[in-house]
């Protein structure tokens, strides 16, 4: 079987191998759970993994951007990781805003970063060991030495690539693509307005995934995003919020390797509330996207 393009995968033996080191408190290696509901870390983690906040910690509590270059080193160095440490994450929901914040580290530049495949259901379904201590850490110092631009835009990059080719790829649900709900069970955003970006395609962020919670495999992978890896240009990705694009950022960018690949963070949250953005309803874009399919 053909391999990723990028070793960024561990599976959870893997991790289950490596517990001594990881509650050692050994700056080399430093495992966070992120998970969507912030709660289930005290009912049991896995060992020496340290609770990381995702609505308090990993974006702006006022702009509701991501952390400030100082935000983001205060809050590493809080956690004892510095720029040598391979971090590795993991949480629920198929490793939604594991996923999040793996590409957070990597927009300030971060150089190992593993996600562990499966995330925490996986985990708990392999009935492999948890605890609910939490784990001391020491603080240690942590500088950016540079920020990845290049694997995010902002709206205005959003609105120039509509008519230019580039690919926009919406990955929430189709009943959210097509306008008929704002945001899925339970979630709500105070989005405005429902839709899709205008010529975006929809690839829902759970074909990305088996029903295990692992990544498919590179072949399965190519299959999903043919409409993306058939192309020469760049590609867009947003959600709601970004936590589901930052998974198929992952799965685009990493596990299959394309460069050009870039996350809309401000996603529909922001696209859905500004007046003037152009909005698509319905299923225009999975019509042109059947067409292709046919020809």
């Amino acid at each position: 079987m053909a391999a990723y393009a990028n070793d960024i995968l561990v599976s959870s033996e893997w991790v289950s191998n490596r517990l001594d080191d990881i509650r050692d408190d050994d700056p080399a290696l430093q495992l966070f759970e992120v998970s969507v509901d912030t709660e289930v870390y005290a009912d049991g983690h896995i060992p020496g993994a340290v609770n990381l906040d995702w609505n308090a910690e990993l974006q702006d509590p006022e702009t509701f951007d991501v952390p400030t270059k100082a935000e983001f080193e205060s809050l590493l160095e809080s956690y004892g990781v510095t720029p040598e440490t391979t971090v590795l994450l993991y949480g629920d929901m198929m490793n939604w805003f594991a996923a999040y914040a793996y590409w957070l580290l990597k927009y300030y530049g971060h150089d190992d970063v593993r996600l562990v495949d499966g995330g925490r259901d996986y985990w708990t379904n392999k009935s492999r060991q948890v605890s609910t201590e939490q784990p001391c850490v020491s603080e240690r110092t942590y500088t950016v030495t540079g920020v990845n631009d290049e694997i995010r835009v902002d709206r205005e990059v959003v609105q120039d690539a509509i008519d230019s080719g580039v690919s926009i790829v919406d990955v929430r649900s189709p009943e959210e693509y097509r306008g008929e709900v704002l945001a899925p069970p339970g979630w709500n955003e105070g989005v405005q307005r429902g839709g899709h970006i205008p010529g975006a395609i929809n690839i829902p962020w759970s074909r990305a995934v088996s029903a295990d919670g692992r990544f498919k495999s590179p072949s399965e992978l190519q299959d999903v995003y043919e409409p993306v890896t058939d192309s020469d240009e760049e590609a867009i990705v947003y959600c709601r919020i970004g936590e589901r694009s930052a998974l198929a950022w992952v799965a685009l960018h990493e596990l299959l390797g394309l460069d050009q690949v870039q996350h809309y963070y401000g996603s529909w949250v922001e696209w859905g509330n500004t007046v003037g953005a152009p909005i698509q309803r319905g299923r225009y874009a999975e019509q042109k996207l059947e067409k292709k399919d046919e020809n």
